[in-house]
């Protein structure tokens, strides 16, 4: 049996089954609404406006059928010793920060014509069709912006905490990092990820429907022993407001039994390193399980209080806009999720036979307990392998077998937190939430795979 490997997306070459997604996107005007097709109630694929991003694909078809291995004689790759083999290499970076590989510059976040915009592009997307495990490379981390990103000056800035404490307490950077510190792995997500499928239109590949999130490693002191040394009065005090220090002013209500549980963090660590500026630098909240805004950056200042503050950022954005036109407020929690990352939007199946199906999933209220694919559009479903670690609040990655017959597909997966909630399909979460959100969709993703291999995002009523 052969087992696929990815192409190389920059250079079309022939190096396995699967080439990987067309690293490109398009203008606002490129977007638009998704209509049924036929009686399986399918949503079809935006065609015309990704001709440009397709016309990649084709062309590294192409290079890959122009450049066949030798049927004869054997492949010069292995008869011939390429430089890198005989000569002397380069040496060790002394002057600089490591870089990855000239040949996976592909790999890298986008910007999205279609969210909120300041001055600035405000928002980035992760590559997950490119990622490997369930660690996102800080370089890759996805960016949400209020208000630009700034590079603080860390001798500069300052943590205050006041509200209801005893002495209210100002920490510098020096003084918070040495403390003693916890490191723990959690994903972060975006409350508008997948926000553009809840109105039926589709985007070309997982890194622009599900690309608002990221997991990482993160560093730092658990909120709770910063509020016991300002004396912090945990009865009366229900929620703390965390605010951040950009343009923004970015202010998010926490609830009080989150922070007294110990996960909370005040984070100046990610990945082994400190935070990169884009990512908060030099201090950041960390709220596991909770919808990216409210893990505020810059982090500045933490309140105390006994009820929620009904911010601009938690009245107004990030809310639900429920079928009877009311709004549900601090709706934070992300709920059990996932998605398929191979095969996924925008790749193509170069050929029938084995494939190794993976994905992610990720829960807001514990860890993952199961996951199920189907190839048949949810008919059907298997129970994939969860790879180690399973964690708390992280992401977890799943891979399944698939020997691909070459006719039609429609990939899904289905996960299962172990609070017993199960992912919804699109009819299942449409039927409690109406049509007109924005926010929290984490509904079944489907993939169509064609006859020619290509795959595209579609949606099953």
């Amino acid at each position: 049996m052969t087992f696929p490997h990815t192409s190389d997306a920059a250079s079309g070459a022939p190096h396995g089954r699967l080439r990987k997604a067309p690293e490109g996107f398009i203008d606002r005007a490129g977007i638009q609404t998704v209509f049924a097709e036929g009686r399986k109630g399918r949503r079809d694929f935006i065609r015309g406006a990704f001709a440009a991003a397709l016309a990649g694909t084709a062309a590294a078809q192409a290079g890959a059928q122009a450049n066949p291995v030798p049927a004869e004689g054997g492949d010069p790759n292995i008869l011939n010793l390429p430089p890198w083999s005989t000569g002397l290499g380069q040496p060790v970076v002394t002057d600089g920060y490591g870089k990855p590989s000239q040949y996976e510059t592909n790999v890298q976040r986008r910007p999205s014509p279609g969210l909120t915009q300041t001055t600035q592009a405000s928002v980035s997307f992760a590559p997950l069709q490119s990622l490997f495990g369930i660690v996102t490379p800080s370089g890759l981390h996805f960016e949400r912006h209020h208000q630009g990103w700034w590079d603080v000056d860390p001798s500069k800035h300052r943590f205050m905490i006041n509200g209801l404490v005893k002495s209210p307490r100002v920490f510098t950077m020096d003084e918070i990092m040495r403390l003693p510190s916890v490191s723990r792995f959690h994903f972060i997500e975006c409350g508008a990820n997948t926000g553009m499928e809840w109105g039926n239109v589709a985007v070309p590949t997982v890194q622009y429907s599900h690309g608002m999130l990221s997991c990482s490693e993160f560093t730092g002191v658990p909120l709770i022993t910063l509020l016991q040394m300002a004396g912090a009065d945990l009865k009366k005090g229900k929620f703390v407001l965390a605010e951040g220090a950009d343009g923004s002013s970015m202010t998010r209500t926490i609830p009080m039994e989150l922070v007294t549980s110990g996960q909370v963090l005040v984070a100046y660590g990610q990945n082994g390193e400190m935070l990169r500026p884009e990512n908060g630098y030099p201090l950041r909240l960390v709220v596991p399980g909770v919808q990216g805004v409210s893990w505020v950056k810059y982090l500045r200042r933490v309140e105390v209080g006994d009820e929620p503050w009904n911010t601009k950022d938690e009245s107004v954005h990030y809310i639900d806009l429920m079928p009877d036109g009311q709004h549900r407020q601090y709706s934070s929690i992300q709920e059990c999720k996932s998605v398929v990352t191979t095969p996924s939007g925008g790749q193509v199946l170069l050929d029938k036979g084995f494939y190794n199906v993976s994905g992610l999933a990720w829960s807001g209220r514990g860890k993952i307990k199961r996951v199920d694919v189907s190839v048949d559009g949810g008919r059907n479903w298997r129970t994939a392998r969860l790879e180690t670690p399973v964690l708390d609040k992280c992401l977890t990655r799943f891979n399944i077998d698939w020997v691909w017959d070459g006719k039609p597909a429609i990939v899904q997966s289905r996960a299962m937190d172990d609070t017993g909630f199960v992912q919804p399909n699109y009819r299942q979460l449409r039927a409690v939430r109406g049509t007109r959100s924005i926010y929290h969709n984490n509904a079944i993703q489907s993939w169509l795979v064609q006859e020619s291999g290509e795959v595209k995002n579609v949606q099953l009523s």
